[in-house]
């Protein structure tokens, strides 16, 4: 059994107690597990990782370590090996900070910024503009509106629409596209016509 390393025994100490617990030595391998968290920290504090990220970075990277111990080759460098997997947790730990959202404890931002959500009154434009399209492909001819209720609507292909309307490729996609010129026009003219 090798002897306990410290953080400070480099290279040769970290790559000789991975080789042990890689044999099996379990004592050796949660001393090495100890001894690696400083050298990570170092790491991913180099990558520019603070706070509460730091620690999810160690231990996501002991995690990975542990996953990965069988493919670390004894006879490479040690070091780099970790380097790299400490240098992946950090990044994804910084792209997952980049995304979260921040906590604002300013009073006055609240009264300074807009709100991030829809402006007044969106939810009742969609549900206008979903009307005038229900509307509008009510009123189309028979086959243009089975071609637009098929093929744009339940987003099935050319192939499936013929198949279960019993109707050729090609006179779907003539309805289809007279469908949609019709829409066009449609919804432009309500558009004109609307006081919005």
């Amino acid at each position: 059994m090798p002897a306990r390393s410290t953080p400070s025994s480099g290279e040769a100490s970290l790559a000789a107690a991975m080789q042990a617990a890689q044999n099996g030595d379990a004592v050796a391998y949660r001393q090495f597990l100890r001894d690696c968290v400083p050298v990570i920290s170092a790491m991913a504090r180099a990558k520019g990782v603070q706070g509460r990220s730091l620690d999810d970075v160690v231990q996501d990277t002991l995690l990975t370590i542990h996953r990965a111990r069988a493919s670390y080759d004894p006879s490479r460098p040690f070091l780099p090996w970790l380097r790299a997997i400490a240098h992946r947790r950090a990044i994804d730990a910084m792209r997952h900070d980049s995304r979260r959202p921040r906590e604002v404890h300013d009073p006055i931002a609240y009264e300074t910024r807009a709100d991030d959500g829809p402006p007044p009154g969106h939810d009742l434009e969609i549900r206008a503009r979903r009307r005038a399209v229900t509307e509008a492909v009510a009123h189309l001819p028979p086959g243009q509106r089975e071609a637009i209720e098929h093929i744009a609507l339940r987003e099935l292909s050319l192939e499936e629409a013929s198949v279960l309307t019993g109707r050729t490729k090609t006179a779907l996609k003539v309805n289809f596209h007279r469908a949609l010129k019709a829409l066009r026009a449609a919804l432009s003219s309500s558009k004109e016509g609307s006081d919005v």
